[in-house]
C-alpha cells in the first residue's frame, strides 16, 4: 500500500520517479524499490516522502486518522493535493478557475427543485 501512495503522489504532481528521486537525494532504483513494495524506507526517509509530498506518515502507512473535525476539507490528503495544485498555478490559471468556479456555483444556484443535475 505504501508503494501505490507514493506512485499515486508522483503521479499527481507529474513527476517521474528519476525527477522525484532526485529531488529526495536518492536513487531512482531506490524509489522504485518503494513503489513496488520490494523495499520498505527507513523511519527518516518515510519523513522525507511525507514532508515532500505534504501528507502525514500515516497518510502514507494508511493507517486510520483520526480527525479533529471531519467536515475540514483540508484534513483530506486528495483534498490538499488538489489546492496545492492550484497555489502553485499561474495568477491566471487560478483566476480561471475561479470564474469557472463561480459559473459551477450559479448554475447550481439557478437549479430549481427536482431539475437533473447536468
Amino acid at each position: 500500500m505504501l508503494g501505490k501512495k507514493i506512485a499515486e503522489l508522483r503521479k499527481n504532481q507529474k513527476l517521474s520517479q528519476y525527477d522525484l528521486a532526485e529531488r529526495l537525494g536518492f536513487s531512482r532504483g531506490k524509489l522504485a524499490n518503494y513503489e513496488q513494495g520490494q523495499r520498505e524506507p527507513d523511519y527518516d526517509t518515510l519523513k522525507k516522502i511525507a514532508d515532500y509530498f505534504e501528507v502525514s506518515t500515516d497518510y502514507l502507512l494508511d493507517r486510520e486518522i483520526i480527525k479533529t473535525n471531519p467536515d475540514n476539507p483540508l484534513a483530506d490528503p486528495k483534498l490538499g493535493l488538489w489546492f496545492k495544485d492550484i497555489k502553485d498555478a499561474s495568477p491566471d490559471k487560478q483566476e480561471e478557475l475561479k470564474q469557472f468556479w463561480e459559473y459551477i456555483k450559479q448554475k447550481e444556484k439557478d437549479r430549481k427543485p427536482g431539475d437533473k443535475q447536468k
